[in-house]
């Protein structure tokens, strides 16, 4: 499979985003036990910050022209990066798309790193920890933390590292 570029999204770019941001939302519904709105569409207050707060941002995954998923960055106003949700469509998994993908996010904001995940999502922990080893070596650490405002779901998994 051919590698993916990935870019900054623009303003022209929030529809797909969109659309990306609700499969993203479905895949994580499995975890989470959330269930969309009555519209039918899942909670996108992360997705519109990127798209509005100077903190944050939205990048598109691009393959073979087609969009292949996305990441949000937030704490680029802050002393560490947090890779807030990052998201790679089920055609394009499990064939490096999502290692370089997260390779180029990171890349393009040197200095601390953090990235959430949950251990009942087998597929995320076995990819942030081998993210984490392939960017940093061995040196990043991983700590669970309390979900903010769900004491009902497990911690979360917490992966730190850094770039220079």
């Amino acid at each position: 499979m051919p590698q993916p570029s990935v870019r900054p999204a623009r303003p022209a770019d929030l529809p797909v985003a969109e659309r990306l941001w609700l499969l993203f939302r479905h895949d994580m519904s499995e975890l989470s036990g959330s269930l969309p709105d009555a519209d039918g569409t899942f909670a996108a207050d992360r997705l519109e910050r990127a798209f509005t707060d100077p903190g944050w941002a939205a990048h598109l995954v691009i393959l073979d022209s087609r969009p292949a998923g996305f990441a949000v960055v937030r704490g680029l106003d802050g002393p560490k990066r947090v890779l807030n949700s990052f998201f790679v469509v089920r055609g394009a998994r499990r064939s490096g798309v999502g290692l370089s993908a997260a390779r180029q996010v990171v890349a393009a904001y040197p200095g601390p790193w953090e990235v959430a995940f949950q251990d009942a999502n087998t597929g995320a922990v076995r990819f942030w920890r081998r993210v984490a080893g392939e960017i940093a070596g061995e040196a990043w650490t991983e700590e669970r933390r309390p979900v903010p405002h769900r004491p009902d779901l497990p911690p979360d998994v917490w992966i730190s590292f850094g770039t220079r």
